[in-house]
């Protein structure tokens, strides 16, 4: 009998962005992680306000891109989750696609969703360390 290696459950912090909200595209981005098998551990609406921006992007403060992106996501309501799954931080990455919503391949939510590389939808966390920081930033309770 062979043994199966177990898969490990993470835990990944997903930012449904200020032009989802707008677009009307929470149901249709939230709908695409659920039927890929995660289960939403937490979610809520917020506004994200100046201070918050800068903790989340805290190791861009000082790029020249920053001060856009941070009028961006401060520039209306976004809902942040907290996603629970086999391999959940890759999978949420994998579904979210490249950046550059341009450039994301056909089939990811950027790619069918997105035009911006600025105005992307969503964000994802991209190991388990940021998850840990990002989850405990923005839902503090499930420290």
């Amino acid at each position: 009998m062979t043994a199966v290696a177990e898969v490990p459950t993470q835990r990944s912090f997903v930012l449904i962005k200020p032009d989802a909200v707008r677009r009307g595209l929470v149901g249709a981005v939230l709908s695409r992680f659920e039927a890929k098998g995660l289960s939403v551990v937490a979610l809520s609406m917020r506004q994200v306000t100046e201070e918050l921006a800068d903790e989340h992007y805290a190791e861009h403060l000082d790029r020249p891109f920053y001060p856009p992106l941070r009028r961006f996501i401060t520039s209306g309501p976004s809902v942040a989750l907290v996603l629970e799954g086999d391999e959940a931080i890759e999978v949420v990455r994998s579904l979210n696609g490249a950046t550059d919503g341009r450039k994301a391949a056909p089939g990811t939510i950027r790619g069918d969703l997105s035009l911006s590389n600025r105005e992307n939808l969503v964000h994802g966390s991209d190991s388990p360390e940021s998850a840990a920081r990002e989850i405990a930033l923005w839902f503090p309770e499930l420290g």
